[in-house]
This record gives C-alpha cells, structure tokens and sequence, in this order.
C-alpha cells in the first residue's frame, strides 16, 4: 500500500511539474510586459465592454484574493468604475495562467475549458449587476491599506497595500540592490528578474499548499475507493457545502487545483468540484472589509452574491453537460500524461524540488540569523 502510494505521489507530482513551470514563466512574463497604465487605460469607463475587459485582462494574472487588491484599489482609485473592479476582484484570483496549466494536468481538457469559461462568465455577471444597481460614488482619496495574511491559511501572500498614485516600494536591504543590478545587467537582468520571480517569489507562494494538496490527492487516489463518494458527490447540496467551506477560505487558484482532483477521484462530481474551486480562491474573509470600504456595501454583498449564485449554476450545468455529452472525468484527469517526454517531466519536477530546498531549509536549520539577505 504505501509502494502504491509513493508511486501515486511521484506520478502526480510528474504530470503537474512541466505544466506548472511553464504556468510560472509565463505568468512572470506577463507580470513585467504587461504596464500598469494599460490596465488603467482598459478599466476606464463604464459599461459591459470595460467589464469585460477586466475579466479578460485578470484572468492571466498570478494574484490571489488578498495580493489582487492592491491592484484593484489602485484601479480604483485611477479611475475604473466599481464594475470593473468588481470584474477584475472576481476574475483575477479564480484564474491565472499557472492555475490553467496545472489545471490541464491534474483535471483534464474539459475542467480546464470550464473554469475559466465560468470564472469569466461570473466576473462579467458581477460587473454589470455592480454598475447598474449599486450607485457610483466618488472615488476615495489616496491612503494606505495593510492586508494582513494569516501566516496559518492557505493565502498566497499578505502585503502592504499603498493606494496613493506613487505607490510605495519594499524596502529589504537585498530587493532594491537587486532590482538594480537587473536593470543595469539589461536583457540579462531582465531575464534574470523573471525567472526569479517565477521560482523564488511565485513559487514560494505557491509551494506549501501545492505540495499538501498532491499529497492528499494521492492519499485519496491510494486509500478512498472511487465509487466511495459518488453517491453523495453530486446535486445541489455538497455544492452548497463546498460553497460553504469555500468562501471564507485563504486559498488561491494553483494550491486549489490539486484538492479539487483529490475530490474527483473520492467520486465527487465535477460540478461539485468546481463550486469550490470558483468560491475558494475568489474570495476570503479577511479582504471584505477592504473590498466593501472600497465599492461600498451594495456592491460587496452583490459581489458575494454573484459568486454564489454563478458558481452553483456553473456547477449544475457542468453535472448536466457531462451526462448529456458523456464525458468521463476519471479518464481526463490522466489525459496530459502521454503529451510531455518522460525526460522533461523529471527534468522539470527536479527543477522544481531544487526551488524547494531553499524553503525547506529554514524549518531544519536552527541557527539564528540577523540579516534579511541570509537564508
């Protein structure tokens, strides 16, 4: 049994590692070629197509429901109406280009198609709902929002956030010498920033809750018979409980993927499975106060509602479509493993246990350090 689930752990970790390299580079090339003034300039204005372009626009990003608002306050404050803010709060953190590659991996073609499809849909529908009952008000003066992470949920960050047009800069004594020398090095400097924040900043945010998440997958896959839960995995009311259990969680969308395939191979059904992996990461407890100060009270609760109310339809029509076009899941959650060579799977999941060590580290070493540039 424990061969069994040593081999179901390294298969898993081997299907996802390729994909989420690629995932974490692109998302890095996208967050330094990707101006901030661009997103200013698409948010402006009111209507579904400023809507629709947040959603479009936050759906690539690497932010979680705590580190998208600095980002959305700022947008704010630049001039986005609340519906597109409310767009860009609910598409950012249900998306990300390093969820939608693991989530090829792990959940297969069709999941991968419908979560997004469903995270959009249900940015859009908040947005335009946002603009057309919530009255518009103006715009907050600049002032400086602290979100604080619990250092124990399953948030991929906690940060300062500034509002003011300059926004404010960390400042460790290691990030603005480096920074520096990036700048300085050109496109090697460049290249050099990107990966970085790929596999140091990214990853380490990522790391904790991706590991545990494919560690329970395979506890699943190993030790709970598929047909187990089948009989209660499916109908309105394990959405509900996933609703539930998901809308005041720390949780972004890569750390979710791998729970949300734990979940499909107990027998839960797909749409079930989705509901918590729309709810989830859109939304945690701890950024609702800033969100409603932000978009007002009106705004907040149709935010909220809207997540709700189109994640269980999302998760309904999902059950629906399977059964009509017949698909089989358990099938798919295996279907990108003939599509890497074996090579590149091992050479990226050794990659990625190499990025690890460095923050393993620290929970092994007992010596005291000073400086914020040791590890």
């Amino acid at each position: 049994m424990l061969l069994e689930y040593a081999r179901n752990l390294y298969d898993l970790s081997l299907d996802a590692a390729p994909w989420l390299i690629l995932g974490l580079l692109v998302a890095s090339l996208i967050k330094f070629a990707l101006p901030t003034n661009l997103l200013q300039r698409c948010f402006a204005g009111r209507g579904i197509f400023s809507i629709t372009r947040a959603a479009v626009l936050g759906t690539p990003l690497p932010l979680c429901s705590c580190s998208v608002l600095p980002a959305a306050v700022t947008l704010r404050r630049s001039g986005a109406s609340r519906g597109s803010t409310t767009s860009f709060l609910i598409a950012t953190p249900e998306n990300g280009l390093d969820s939608i590659a693991v989530s090829y991996a792990l959940l297969g073609p069709f999941m991968t198609l419908v979560r997004p499809i469903a995270a959009i849909t249900t940015a859009i529908t908040a947005g335009v709902l946002t603009e057309y009952l919530a009255k518009e008000e103006p715009v907050k003066e600049s002032q400086t929002v602290t979100v604080a992470g619990n250092e124990n949920s399953l948030c991929c960050s906690s940060s300062d956030i500034s509002c003011s047009k300059e926004a404010q800069q960390p400042t460790t004594c290691c990030v603005e010498s480096q920074d520096a020398d990036a700048r300085n090095n050109g496109v090697k400097g460049w290249i050099v920033k990107v990966f970085r924040y790929a596999f140091v900043d990214l990853y380490r945010d990522l790391a904790f809750w991706l590991i545990v998440g494919i560690v329970i997958a395979a506890s699943v896959q190993t030790f709970i018979p598929p047909e187990k839960l089948t009989e209660v995995g499916s109908g309105i009311m394990p959405m509900l409980l996933m609703l539930i259990v998901g809308v005041p969680l720390y949780i972004c969308a890569t750390a979710s993927t791998p729970l949300a395939a734990a979940m499909l191979l107990a027998g839960v059904s797909p749409g079930t499975a989705l509901v918590f992996l729309l709810a989830g990461p859109a939304t945690n407890i701890g950024s609702l106060a800033i969100i409603r100060r932000e978009i007002g009270t009106i705004a907040t609760i149709i935010y909220l509602g809207s997540i709700a109310v189109c994640s269980l339809g999302a998760g309904l029509l999902t059950d629906y479509f399977i059964g009509i076009l017949n698909i089989n899941i358990t099938a798919e959650l295996s279907s990108s493993h003939n599509i890497i060579p074996v090579p590149i799977a091992i050479g990226s999941l050794l990659l990625l246990t190499l990025a690890t060590l460095p923050l393993i580290k620290p929970i092994f070493s007992k010596r005291v350090t000073t400086s914020c540039c040791s590890s």
